[in-house]
């Protein structure tokens, strides 16, 4: 496996307000044939796109990366958004990343 490490292990701390809850770990994959530039993860209850998680770096064709969503939420449905250097973006919901356990991107 191929691993390029755009930033060190993706964390969230996205609004937390629950005092207990699990961390949820997935694998991210770039199976496209573009940069992945841009990638968002937020709560399928929510209307509104979570920050950037690449944070200024990107995910090359490819490659995979960890991503730990701590946002203090005792749920495992997400939406999922990824922009690419090409401009397409794709945006997929009510994922449970519990029982995927990683997502790929694909042309």
């Amino acid at each position: 496996m191929k691993f390029r490490l755009v930033a060190p292990l993706i964390a969230v701390a996205l609004s937390a307000t629950a005092a207990v809850a699990e961390d949820l770990e997935f694998l991210l994959i770039n199976e496209s044939s573009a940069d992945l530039v841009e990638f968002n993860v937020s709560s399928a209850s929510s209307d509104d796109w979570e920050s950037n998680l690449l944070q200024g770096g990107y995910l090359a064709p490819d490659y995979e990366i960890g991503v730990l969503i701590a946002d203090g939420l005792e749920t495992c449905v997400y939406d999922i958004r990824g922009v690419f250097a090409d401009g397409y973006t794709v945006e997929d919901y009510s994922l449970d990343l519990c029982d995927l356990g990683a997502y790929t991107f694909s042309d």
